[in-house]
């Protein structure tokens, strides 16, 4: 059963050395103080919380899973305890806002405890892991006295936040919702409706919590443009900002999941629930978007924690298992058989899991110094991190889950059997892993809105602002002979990129199909490019750093690993280029009455 260790020398590689974030820190106003030998404490004592307290509940949490009880949603043993110990230690307001009880250290910081904590037990981490989201939505679109009075809370980490968004009868489609807000006479509003799918939405970790929920006004039009966004407590909130009465909101039933069954997915019943509105009428879909893109960059993190917790636990078990002798000689002589780490199968299966986990993880670090440059870069830096960002959180969401879940299996893979039973702890990492691509926009949503919102929406600019990056790297690199397998195949690539968007966007001129058609081929394409990308800037390091000395095992199995990459990972792209290039007729030209069997 795999027992999460944090890849501290792997974290403090990436922060440190590859994207050099105290440098970068010192140049953003207000985040003078994290210096590098700030942000490895807090990576150590983050690393030591997370495999002390949260980690041994990953899998008894698993077994025991959620209760409702008369109304009372109760986690598992030993859950609200851990809770209770990550707010006592100030996690909750790591990277939050100081006027509001905050640490003011960088968004980066945030991400990188998610890791820590969904790494070391994912459904566990999803109870703080939503108010990341609620506290991003309220900082931009609340009132003062609204923050005074939900932030505050939420960032101590007394109350939990929640995102409302799903109905029965429409998943992703949120034009479809019927909830409804009616204006009461003291200025709130009235909540009817009935919302599913809802993490967090009821438990005994916090004594309350933030329901951020979609709703129609009477008077709202229809469709999408019809939708306000509304803050609704579960337990009312008295004018000193005590705790009061129960609000109008209730679970009605624990949905019953394939995986992360210590996370308390709800049916929400909002019986007249009393709630305030958040933004301007009409405008809630805009504004829920502060909390889907926060949550989008979550669940990325899902993947890059599903592929690194099940590579552990495939690593442990491959040096331990005896299976057969190497074809290539005899390599345990003192023992019956050779362990299954020698086999080239169960190596390319180790690697894949290996290059996923850590070009992950290189992948989400940059994101969040995206977000940190954004909220405080000069007005250039925030434009060019903002169009970024908007381009790159779609493919983090899908590749990087898509990646997780085939990480994840080959953890089942490498134990054989053994991976199958619930004893190894391999099938659960499975289970949670599943639904990360589901959540949050599925790839095909999220492949969608890239191809068609960020790349053809804007004529291309938002991908030419990453395009342009690989290309200045690249020049950088270019009359570097030790960089030369790396930088000619992502030079190519990066340019290839281009062409085939420009061939995909004149398609879709003639017919919209083949947009949608090449969408999720398109963003696996575009995810293994910016995956070359991370695996390329962490070769160029390690080739720097093994002239130096101390370290040298690391840093050739970082250039090993690259080049592994590279040759076995990276050539996926001319399959899904080739697919995509076949257009749309031999997925729509079937009529639908042939797919009856």
């Amino acid at each position: 059963m795999p027992e999460y260790k944090a890849p501290l020398r792997d974290m403090q590689f990436v922060i440190n050395e590859v994207l050099q974030s105290g440098a970068l820190y010192q140049s953003l106003p207000g985040y003078e103080e994290a210096t590098d030998d700030l942000l490895m404490a807090v990576l150590e004592e983050a690393a030591r919380f997370v495999e002390g307290e949260v980690a041994p509940l990953y899998h008894s949490g698993d077994e025991e899973g959620c209760q409702l009880n008369d109304g009372v949603v109760t986690t598992p043993r030993g859950f609200p305890e851990a809770y209770a110990k990550y707010v006592e230690m100030g996690w909750p307001s790591l990277s939050a806002d100081k006027n509001y009880g905050g640490q003011d250290l960088p968004n980066l910081l945030g991400i990188i405890m998610n890791e820590l904590t969904g790494s070391a037990n994912w459904a566990w981490g999803m109870y703080p892991g939503l108010s990341h989201g609620a506290i991003r939505t309220l900082e931009e679109h609340a009132t003062e006295e609204q923050k005074q009075q939900y932030l505050v809370p939420l960032i101590s980490g007394e109350w939990t936040g929640t995102m409302c968004l799903t109905e029965a009868h429409c998943g992703t489609d949120l034009g479809l919702l019927r909830t409804r807000a009616e204006p009461q006479a003291d200025g709130s509003y009235a909540l009817q409706g009935t919302k599913i799918f809802i993490s967090s939405g009821d438990h005994d970790m916090a004594e309350n919590i933030v329901h951020i929920v979609l709703a129609r006004l009477p008077d709202s039009p229809p469709g999408s443009k019809g939708i306000s966004l509304f803050v609704v407590p579960k337990m009312k909130v008295n004018a000193d900002g005590s705790v009061g009465e129960r609000n109008g909101v209730n679970c009605a039933a624990l949905e019953n999941k394939m995986g992360i069954k210590a996370s308390a997915t709800c049916v929400l019943n909002f019986d007249g629930a009393t709630g305030y509105l958040l933004g301007e009428p009409n405008e809630g879909l805009a504004a829920m978007f502060t909390f889907m893109n926060t949550a989008r960059i979550g669940t990325a993190t899902q993947g890059l924690a599903h592929a690194q917790l099940s590579f552990q636990g495939s690593l442990a078990y491959a040096k331990e298992r005896l299976q057969m002798r190497s074809i290539s000689g005899v390599k345990n002589p003192d023992g019956d058989a050779d362990p299954i780490i020698v086999h080239p199968d169960v190596r390319r299966m180790l690697l894949t899991q290996k290059a996923f986990a850590e070009g992950g993880r290189a992948f989400i670090y940059y994101l969040g110094q995206l977000s940190d440059i954004v909220e405080r870069g000069d007005e250039e830096q925030k434009a060019n991190a903002f169009d970024q960002l908007a381009f790159l959180t779609p493919i983090a969401k899908a590749f990087l889950t898509e990646t997780g879940f085939e990480a994840a299996s080959h953890g089942v893979q490498v134990l054989g059997g053994h991976g199958y039973i619930k004893e190894s702890g391999m099938e659960q990492i499975v289970r949670d892993a599943r639904i990360a691509m589901l959540y949050e926009g599925t790839t095909g949503i999220q492949a969608m809105d890239l191809i068609g919102r960020k790349v053809l929406g804007s004529g291309g600019q938002l991908l030419r602002t990453f395009t342009k990056v690989v290309h200045q790297f690249c020049q950088q690199v270019e009359d570097r002979d030790d960089m030369a397998e790396f930088c000619h195949v992502l030079s190519g690539l990066n340019q290839e990129w281009g062409e085939l968007t420009l061939k995909i966007g004149e398609a879709a001129i003639e017919n919209p199909d083949e947009a949608g058609a090449a969408a999720v081929d398109y963003l696996m394409y575009s995810g293994y490019i910016v995956l070359g990308y991370f695996w390329a800037r962490m070769a160029v390091v390690a080739l720097d750093q093994l002239q130096e000395e101390g370290d040298g095992s690391f840093y050739e199995a970082k250039i090993f690993t690259a080049r592994f990459y590279y040759q076995r990972l990276l050539t996926r792209t001319s399959s899904l280029r080739e697919a995509i290039l076949t257009g749309s007729d031999n997925l729509m030209d079937l009529e639908e009455q042939a797919f009856a069997f």
